[in-house]
């Protein structure tokens, strides 16, 4: 360790107290890896710094920005993309002890928070109000509403309602020198000056530090239900969802569930599907309590037309969760495969999904891998679960080949390589198949007007 890095160590020992600053090397290796559980950890922070307040980030930047030392903020490290790995050293900014609600408004429809609230508990809260926030990734119950908008997490809902981006309403953001900036404003419509709001929703921290956001909430659906249907053809399942659509019927969800991952998550999570059937379409409708059953009727009906050999209903909210929590044990039922498990992000226009999904599969057939494939099919979102073994060299060879190809079929496919979980460290070296040279280079551009000094998030995106 350099003498100016245990200079920065003992300064913000000192300013934030040490029992908030971790730094022998068993503490900090604990945080040197997130969720995307690289193969071989070959960095660790130089320390872990818990913040409690934004006067606690604007200290911590201003230290770093002396000592030109790098800053990755860490909410819960749930992200699969390295989002929050350390590549160059640095600080980690942990955010668990700014977890406040501040502020739930009912007459305003928004609600205040801090980086550090677990996403799940949010939502929580927020109903007891009679309001929602629909974005719900997977891992909700773990995530913080700080890493779900670094990285723009989407959701199953994202179909109907729209993504994190859709209900940031206003940042306060800690600047690489270590200013407060606002980026919008507490109402709902603002069109005065750039829209900087949308520019930090999605950039990994890469630009500032977010210390507070204001969220958009709608009111609650009064009612709810899942069915659960299954098909003999991924293609008959995509037809389906066109019908629906065709029929002005907007489901709050219509996600997806392989073949594969079917038989997977029954093993591993007994639901009662049925796992003979090539794909399964998951479907949530909600809305006032009588349009529930108008909409479950044309839906079935639809899917009856299409092919569907059998439907599943949830008729009291112990079914309604016994639907969801198999679809949401997908990546989980996986780990059970093998000692690791990668999971993806690709999108295509809808158009498009059957073809993705027989892609990847003769994809992973090539290189002998085996794949789970769930997503967001009324988005034209898929992630590819594939278990591995990390240990066995050939195998990881063939993984990323697999990878590449996937990223040239979404490519080809009029695609995007991320929807809702960002691009981080994995995907940076791919990011220019489908984004183009001059567009990066801007990109670059802006990244220097926030952080001339390279110092937040460094080297991740591209």
């Amino acid at each position: 360790m350099s003498i100016s890095t245990k200079n920065l160590i003992k300064e913000l020992k000192k300013d934030l107290t040490a029992d908030n600053v971790l730094s022998t090397k068993e503490e900090c290796y604990a945080y040197a890896q997130d969720a995307s559980n690289s193969r071989i950890i070959t960095n660790i922070p130089d320390a872990v710094v818990f913040v409690r307040s934004t006067s606690d980030v604007v200290d911590v930047v201003k230290k770093a920005k002396k000592y030109k030392t790098p800053i990755i903020c860490r909410g819960a490290g749930t992200n699969t993309v390295g989002a929050c790995r350390v590549e160059h050293g640095g600080i980690i900014l942990n955010f668990s002890k700014m977890n406040k609600i501040i502020e739930i408004n009912k007459k305003n429809m928004t609600a205040t928070v801090q980086p550090g609230v677990v996403l799940g508990d949010l939502l929580t809260e927020i109903e007891k109000s009679g309001l929602f926030y629909p974005p719900d990734p997977s891992n909700l119950k773990v995530s913080t509403i700080g890493g779900s908008i670094a990285q723009a997490s989407g959701g199953a809902k994202t179909f109907k309602y729209g993504s994190t981006k859709n209900y940031i309403l206003n940042l306060e953001i800690v600047t690489a020198n270590g200013e407060i900036i606002k980026t919008g404003s507490d109402t709902v419509k603002n069109a005065t000056g750039y829209n900087l709001t949308s520019l930090f929703v999605g950039s990994e921290g890469t630009l500032g530090i977010i210390t507070e956001a204001v969220l958009k909430l709608i009111p609650k659906p009064e009612a709810a239900e899942v069915m659960m249907a299954y098909f003999d053809t991924v293609e008959d399942a995509v037809k389906a969802v066109d019908m629906i659509i065709d029929q002005k019927i907007m489901p709050a969800t219509i996600d997806f569930m392989d073949k594969n991952a079917i038989n997977t998550v029954e093993k591993f999570y007994p639901a009662g599907l049925l796992c003979d059937k090539d794909a399964a379409l998951v479907i949530e409708i909600d809305g006032m309590a009588e349009s529930i059953i108008y909409q479950q009727k044309i839906i079935e009906n639809i899917l009856n037309k299409c092919g569907a050999s059998a439907i599943q209903v949830s008729h009291n909210q112990e079914e309604y969760e016994r639907i969801w929590m198999a679809r949401r044990s997908s990546m989980g039922a996986c780990a059970k495969l093998k000692p690791n498990v990668t999971t993806d992000d690709v999108i295509v226009p809808r158009q498009n999904l059957a073809k993705l999904v027989h892609g990847i599969r003769e994809i992973c057939d090539k290189y002998n891998l085996d794949t789970c494939l769930v997503g967001h099919v009324g988005d034209g979102s898929v992630h590819p679960q594939i278990p591995i073994d990390y240990r066995n060299e050939d195998e990881y060879k063939r993984f990323k080949m697999a990878k590449a190809e996937i990223y040239d079929l979404t490519a080809a496919l009029g695609g995007i390589i991320s929807g809702e979980h960002g691009i981080g460290a994995d995907k940076r070296q791919y990011i220019s198949k489908v984004i183009s040279k001059t567009t990066l280079d801007y990109m670059r551009e802006i990244k220097k007007v926030f952080d001339p000094d390279n110092i937040l998030n460094p080297y991740k995106i591209f």
